[in-house]
């Protein structure tokens, strides 16, 4: 059954693509057994692969606690604060 007057679900843009249209900054968290860890950075729309990364190579450097520098990834516009939104309590 249908609802009157809504459009089916594949002819309007996702959420996604309709944030993408504007001036957005992203950011990644990753959950690994119950464990949410958040990426460093926010990272310009455009760049929103690189936020994923960021969080991804955060959870691996805590796993591995491997001191090894960290990768500089292009569309970097700021550093999250350390008790701000995504993060988990480890305060990554």
């Amino acid at each position: 059954m249908s609802v009157p007057n809504s459009p089916p679900a594949a002819t309007r843009p996702s959420w996604q693509d309709q944030l993408q249209g504007g001036r957005t900054a992203w950011s990644s968290t990753v959950t690994v057994q119950g464990q949410n860890i958040a990426a460093r950075y926010w990272y310009d729309g455009q760049y929103i692969n690189n936020a994923k990364e960021d969080a991804a190579e955060v959870a691996l450097k805590l796993f591995n606690q491997q001191p090894r520098a960290s990768t500089v990834y292009p569309g970097q516009l700021f550093p999250q604060q350390a008790t701000g939104y995504g993060r988990g309590a480890s305060g990554l």
